[in-house]
């Protein structure tokens, strides 16, 4: 059925063609859209939730794919380095750059109806357009390494062999890829992702010292050694862990191919401010689960695979370390399938294919097939033996911090745009933040490389 249906010339800045088909996944958007008008029309209490419910997702999905294996990894590393701390405050410090970060994209998406690399194409031209797709995919491949390596060390927990942890996870995002509808691929997910707050009871099983959290975050200090190399590598390994370019492209395109309009804004920054609470304490609830080990002086700067669970079964028992790698594999597993999406939807914007998980796989076949092939390869990459895995996942996650503030400088000036962004332009004070955050991690990626190069600056 091919329905042909009127469209304005520009929307948001954005040429549009007069005309197009009306596509599979456009009837399949309008259902949607059809049940979250009508509880929209009939006001009431219960209705007001049923609506949440309906367009949550983007944001948790972006929050909690980014508590992924390697941030989780580098949480426990953190707490097993530096115990309750300096780091608890810093967590819910990141994260609300991640809020600050991602809503603006969650306008973007609604207002425009366009992803982020389409975007940039189509404000700045094709060649920054295809650079922003190729630098996503190369960082999004090394991304996707370290979510195998995180599968592999939770599976490995149980004795899984890593080819097999490999095939697993791949055959795992097939079948929920193979549903070709955004609806049911967003809420499987969604429900891999909240797995994360599995975190939580291990760290009421840790059994950490209320009084030490407490302050924590009533007596925030630089740490006693005070700024070192290794410091800083764990501050990048950790702003890294929280935001990274990918989120920008997966929670814009996310929101476009989830039908979201500029009606659905407040509930997208709910959304997304949902989202970033409920990572920040699965990130702390790790943090406060490995400084067991951190108290215990066990060294952990040589653990690789499943060294993390097995090490903590002392302090959690067998229950505490099973869910441990567990979650471990959840966080790895949910990433994967978002960060594989993410380039997905780069590919199709820039290459003017189909790119909705509501599209037919014969209609979109280039936009499954590149899901498929980020994930196979990636997955590939890690059965090479002997590799050093622990300091793999900190260093992309140094890589993505330091690759974020030209994605942040792309975001501010699209959102800023008033040909775009009309009455949904940035207001000051989220550029005040916005700005502030670029020169953050400016800042820290500048110190960071000074140090690496001079290391006698500082005291190691």
């Amino acid at each position: 059925m091919s329905v042909v249906i009127k469209q304005p010339k520009k929307i948001g800045g954005v040429s549009h063609p007069k005309r197009s088909a009306l596509k599979e996944e456009d009837l399949k958007r309008a259902r949607d859209r059809r049940r979250i008008h009508t509880l929209r029309s009939a006001k009431s209490r219960k209705n007001s939730l049923k609506l949440l419910w309906l367009l949550v997702g983007p944001g948790i999905l972006v929050m909690l794919g980014e508590n992924d294996g390697p941030s989780m990894i580098s949480y426990a590393t953190t707490g097993a380095t530096y115990g309750v701390g300096f780091f608890l405050p810093f967590i819910i410090l990141t994260f609300t750059m991640a809020f600050v970060i991602q809503e603006m994209t969650v306008r973007l998406g609604a207002r425009t109806k366009h992803g982020h690399a389409e975007l940039i194409s189509a404000r700045f031209g094709k060649s920054w357009g295809l650079f922003a797709m190729i630098d996503l995919i190369v960082g999004n491949l090394l991304t996707l390494v370290t979510e195998f390596i995180a599968i592999s060390a939770g599976l490995g927990f149980f004795g899984i062999p890593p080819i097999i942890s490999v095939l697993s996870t791949l055959l795992i995002i097939i079948a929920i890829t193979m549903s070709r509808r955004y609806w049911t691929w967003e809420r499987v997910t969604l429900g891999f992702a909240l797995c994360n707050l599995i975190f939580v009871p291990i760290a009421v099983m840790a059994h950490p010292e209320p009084s030490q959290i407490v302050s924590a975050f009533t007596t925030w200090n630089p740490l006693p050694g005070g700024i070192t190399a290794g410091f800083l590598l764990l501050v990048m390994s950790n702003i890294g862990a929280t935001v990274t370019p990918w989120m920008l492209f997966f929670q814009q395109s996310a929101t476009v191919d989830k039908g979201m309009t500029t009606e659905d804004i407040r509930h997208g920054r709910i959304d997304t401010a949902l989202g970033a609470l409920v990572a920040a304490i699965a990130a702390i609830a790790t943090v406060l689960i490995t400084s067991q080990l951190f108290t215990h002086h066990i060294d952990t700067s040589n653990f690789q695979g499943a060294d993390f669970a097995h090490s903590l079964m002392p302090f959690i028992g067998q229950t505490g370390a099973t869910l441990f790698a567990l979650g471990i594999f959840e966080s790895g597993l949910v990433a994967a399938i978002a960060i594989s999406s993410s380039s997905a939807y780069a590919f199709g914007e820039i290459t003017h294919r189909p790119h909705s998980l509501n599209n037919s796989f014969r209609e979109a076949w280039p936009f499954y097939a590149v899901i498929l092939l980020a994930a196979g390869i990636a997955g590939s990459l890690i059965l090479i033996p002997h590799a050093p895995l622990v300091f793999i996942v900190l260093i992309v996650n140094v890589i993505a911090t330091l690759s974020m503030p030209p994605a942040i400088i792309f975001l501010l000036l699209l959102v800023n745009d008033k040909e775009i962004m009309g009455a949904y332009v940035n207001k000051r004070l989220g550029n005040i933040f916005g700005i502030a955050i670029a020169l953050f991690l400016i800042i820290v990626g500048i110190t960071f490389g000074v140090i690496t190069v001079f290391p006698h600056l500082l005291k190691t």
